[in-house]
C-alpha cells in the first residue's frame, strides 16, 4: 500500500495506518488473483465453415455418437442473426445411473465454436433447454448431448439468416 498522510483538526501530520478490515481485504485480492486458475479461450474461426467433425471430435474424442434420441428445434429462416430461438429436447429417464450430463451447442460460422453449455444431472427432472442463439450467418447448427455412460447424442439443423450478427468477430 502507499503510504498516505493524514492531518487530525489542529494536530500534526501523522501516518495513516491501513484499518484490520483494508489490509485483509487487499490480501484477498492479491491471493486470489495469484491463485487464480489459468483459463484458455477457444480458438475463433471467423468466416470459416467448419465440418461436421471439425466441431464435434474435439469434445467427442472417439467415444460413441448416435443421431438419435434428440430434438432440436430452430427456425429455418430466422430474420435477424442476434436472437434466434432454440430448443433441445433429450430423451432420457433422467435417473441416477442413466441421465444426461452435458448438452452442447455448436455453431459451424460463428467466431467461436462452442456458443453454449448446458449442465443437467438427474436433479434437472427432464433434459431440456431453451434459449436463443447469436448466428453469424446462415449455417448448421449442432446440439450434442453427453449422456451418463458416456456416450453422445446428436442432432444438425440448418438454418438461414437474412441479418447476421456477429460481424464484428464478437
Amino acid at each position: 500500500m502507499s503510504e498516505r498522510f493524514v492531518t487530525s483538526p489542529g494536530g500534526p501530520l501523522r501516518r495513516h495506518q491501513p484499518s484490520r478490515r483494508q489490509a485483509c481485504a487487499a490480501l484477498a485480492a492479491t491471493a486470489g488473483v495469484l491463485l487464480a486458475p489459468r483459463v484458455q479461450a477457444q480458438a475463433m474461426f471467423s468466416g470459416t465453415l467448419l465440418s461436421l467433425s471439425q466441431m464435434l471430435d474435439p469434445i467427442v474424442q472417439g467415444r460413441p455418437l448416435r443421431e438419435e434420441g434428440l430434438l432440436l428445434e430452430m427456425p429455418v429462416l430466422a430474420d435477424n442473426g442476434l436472437l434466434v430461438p432454440v430448443r433441445v429436447v433429450v430423451d432420457s429417464p433422467m435417473t441416477e445411473p442413466d441421465h444426461v450430463r452435458q448438452i452442447y451447442l455448436l455453431s459451424q460460422r460463428n467466431p467461436v465454436t462452442q456458443m453454449a453449455l448446458f449442465h443437467l444431472g438427474p436433479w434437472s427432472g427432464r433434459a431440456e433447454i431453451s434459449t436463443r442463439l447469436r448466428l453469424a450467418g446462415s449455417q448448421k447448427v449442432v446440439a450434442l448431448a453427453a449422456l451418463s455412460d458416456g456416450s453422445f447424442r446428436w442432432r444438425q439443423a440448418e438454418v438461414i439468416v437474412t441479418e447476421s450478427a456477429c460481424v464484428d468477430g464478437s
